[in-house]
């Protein structure tokens, strides 16, 4: 545990694993500006070459253009495959490791008479830069290192590849501290913000739920209806909006109490959802699956009020027939004295030319009203 614990930055697996989406958003933020500083940092070196200028000679030139264009294609991409890079963000900080310490590499052997600097820089920026795992950051920089100095001591003479053995080492233990000492303080920043971003999450969850009935609170049902509606194509599917009212919800308060009457509510909106197929067992994700599977969905309205948006039907009379079988079932229901549960439904079919909610709502609320007048049980279909 303990070792694992260094392994994370001094963090559990668990926490890690809970801040994997914004490492990978940080490590895309730092890929952005590591990767344009390499871009600048070749260029100048090719230009130098170009010009003959301080230790730079014409025939580094190419190596020096390569590593220009390869960091500038990299950018681009960086830049225009965004979700895909931030997604493989880890995987990309190590490429991009990888081509800054071939740069420092390649850097070191075009001045083999002088002592390295650049590649020891490099060295550090890679170190506080991106957030991995101790472990893999601490055997990819020690095997960086040992090819830099089989490079000095295959290129260089004796002096200067010793002076590079004692400078390389000296920064590598000061890289490593710098890194867990870095990404430490990174990680309880991040962590904090994966608190917070949770809290948020789960305070919008529950705010979108009727806490007694668990269906859709009134509002965020209108939110996700209205959503649904502007998409709505009449391609062979029929649409939806049905208002439930249950009858004399008064009388079984008054006589029963209202602790039945919160169970009579309770009972009539797991029905609904049982007959919809409604499965609240993911509440966080249950808005994007509702409108990206087409799902029904359902809320509480208000008292002994609900509202439905039905789909799956390709025309209305599968709607009637489903609003019927969940009457039926609220009639059967047997809570000590509570024999059956009445109610009355209207209802109104989408049409393609409703912009909202709003419009279909009316008519539906038009429908029950009409219910209400006929009696108890009754159906209308505006």
């Amino acid at each position: 545990m303990y070792w694992q614990r260094i392994n994370y930055y001094g963090f559990e697996k668990k926490r890690y694993e809970d801040c994997k989406d914004l490492i990978k958003a940080t490590n895309y933020k730092h890929l952005l500006i590591i990767n344009s500083w390499l871009f600048l940092l070749s260029a100048v070196s090719a230009l130098f070459c170009l010009l003959n200028k301080l230790s730079f000679s014409e025939s580094s030139l190419s190596v020096y253009s390569s590593f220009a264009i390869i960091s500038l294609f990299f950018e681009v991409a960086l830049i225009f495959l965004k979700k895909i890079c931030t997604r493989n963000s880890i995987l990309l900080a190590h490429l991009s490791i990888l081509l800054s310490m071939m740069f420092g590499i390649y850097s070191s052997l075009s001045s083999p008479a002088l002592v390295a600097a650049l590649y020891l820089v490099i060295m550090v920026v890679a170190s506080v830069t991106y957030l991995d795992t101790m472990v893999r950051i601490t055997v990819l920089l020690i095997f960086y290192n040992s090819v830099f100095l089989f490079t000095s001591f295959e290129y260089k003479t004796p002096t200067i590849a010793m002076t590079d053995v004692y400078n390389s080492i000296a920064i590598l233990i000061l890289s490593l501290t710098l890194h867990f000492t870095f990404q430490n303080s990174k990680m309880n920043q991040l962590y904090s913000l994966q608190k917070n971003i949770q809290f948020q999450h789960d305070f919008e969850i529950r705010s979108s739920f009727d806490t007694l009935t668990n269906l859709l609170d009134v509002t965020r049902f209108f939110t996700i209806a209205d959503q649904m509606i502007k998409e709505f194509k009449n391609n062979g599917e029929i649409m939806a909006i049905a208002i439930l009212d249950l009858d004399k919800f008064k009388e079984i308060n008054e006589n029963l109490g209202h602790q039945m009457g919160d169970k009579a509510i309770q009972t009539a909106a797991n029905i609904i959802a049982d007959k919809l197929n409604i499965s609240m067992l993911e509440k966080w994700s249950f808005a994007e699956r509702a409108v990206n599977e087409k799902l029904s969905i359902a809320g509480r309205l208000s008292g002994a009020e609900y509202i439905l948006l039905i789909r799956g039907h390709k025309d209305i009379d599968g709607v009637k027939k489903l609003l019927q079988e969940i009457l039926d079932a609220l009639n059967e229901v047997n809570m000590g004295e509570l024999h059956g549960i009445k109610g009355c439904f209207g209802a109104s079919a989408v049409k393609t030319d409703d912009k909202d909610t709003d419009t279909v709502y009316k008519r539906a609320e038009e429908a029950l009203f009409h219910s209400k007048e006929a009696g108890e049980n009754c159906i209308t279909i505006n």
